[in-house]
């Protein structure tokens, strides 16, 4: 929301494109000094309706503060027009800190299989997945970030937005069992890469976490992978769960029960992928690691920024001060012209 005009003549914060006409503000004082002077001793230019030696008996009086109050006016209106020409803009100021800030687009592409019930996370794969992707998404700012969800098939279930709590709402509504059974990482990755559009920043990344090994899609894990980097995307794939024996719910007809369960994932197709795309693989052993991930994958993205992106320089502000300059002068010179009358 933008600001009144009025609330912009903050002088605290402003730098200046053009700070050496700031050297001018120095000749204000003199040049209303020497004004002044002048027609103190001339005769005849500019007299109130009394006589100049009445004036000077009644110095302290109304008339002598409305001249006062007049070359006041006049001053700081120049002073306003030479901040003015001085190009003055707002380096940080939080409407216009997005406009200059370029961001990247993000696709979380996650397995909601059921193999991500294992509860060697708490309270399981899954539920621990969400919290450190919703923790990612509060770390960014003006990215845009999209979400997929992959079992047997794969569906995007927000697209590329900066929304991010509607994007949250969406992440904590994501349940397994959704979609059919079985885990497509190629489909998941591919569903991702195409959700990444020609529209998209220049900067684009995909963020793949699974537990498993890919035993369905109609495309494969590293098709899909060449597919993004013909686009340029850069995929980080992250491999869940602790590596032997875990607990997982089996669902049987007399109801779910917690059976152990060997964990396989393909740790060398994930760090292909990645490694074909310029990205990397991660393994997630517990909470605290998979958290770390993010944050390395954060950090590595918020440099990229950094040190790719050229900056543009926001615009300068000169409007406030150009108006107020001209309403001081022109205050002050009516003033002048109406209550000081003129020698013929």
């Amino acid at each position: 929301m933008t600001s009144p005009l009025f609330l912009h003549i903050r002088f605290w914060e402003y730098q200046f494109y053009a700070p050496h006409w700031l050297w001018l503000l120095l000749l204000i004082p003199i040049l209303l000094f020497l004004r002044y002077y002048r027609l103190e001793k001339s005769q005849g230019v500019i007299k109130f309706p009394r006589p100049a030696k009445d004036l000077n008996a009644i110095a302290f009086s109304p008339i002598k503060w409305l001249i006062l109050t007049v070359y006041a006016l006049i001053g700081v209106g120049a002073s306003f027009l030479i901040i003015a020409l001085a190009l003055p803009y707002l380096p940080y100021a939080e409407d216009n800190e997005n406009d200059f800030d370029e961001g990247i687009d993000i696709i979380i592409s996650m397995d909601i299989s059921g193999s991500m019930m294992a509860t060697d996370f708490l309270p399981n794969r899954l539920e621990a997945a969400k919290t450190m992707a919703k923790e990612f998404i509060d770390g960014r700012k003006s990215d845009r970030i999209g979400f997929v969800v992959f079992e047997g098939e794969a569906y995007t279930a927000c697209p590329v937005t900066r929304n991010y709590d509607y994007l949250k709402q969406t992440i904590d509504g994501i349940k397994s069992g959704m979609i059919e059974p079985g885990t497509a990482i190629g489909t998941g990755l591919g569903t991702a890469v195409a959700r990444l559009k020609s529209d998209s920043l220049s900067s684009k990344v995909i963020i793949l976490l699974t537990d498993g090994e890919s035993n369905k899609g109609e495309i494969s894990p590293m098709a899909a992978a060449e597919l993004a980097k013909n686009k340029n995307i850069t995929v980080y794939t992250i491999g869940v769960g602790k590596k032997g024996i875990v607990k997982m719910p089996i669902n049987t007809p007399f109801g779910q029960i917690m059976q152990n369960t060997q964990v396989n994932i393909d740790e060398k197709l994930l760090k292909k992928m990645a490694d074909l795309t310029g990205g990397e693989y991660f393994r997630a052993t517990d909470e605290n690691s998979l958290r770390e991930i993010y944050q390395t994958i954060d950090q590595m993205e918020t440099k990229k920024i950094v040190n790719n992106t050229i900056h543009r320089e926001p615009p300068y502000m000169p409007e406030s001060f150009l108006l107020f300059g001209l309403i001081f002068i022109f205050i002050g010179m009516a003033t002048e012209q109406i209550l000081l009358k003129k020698n013929a």
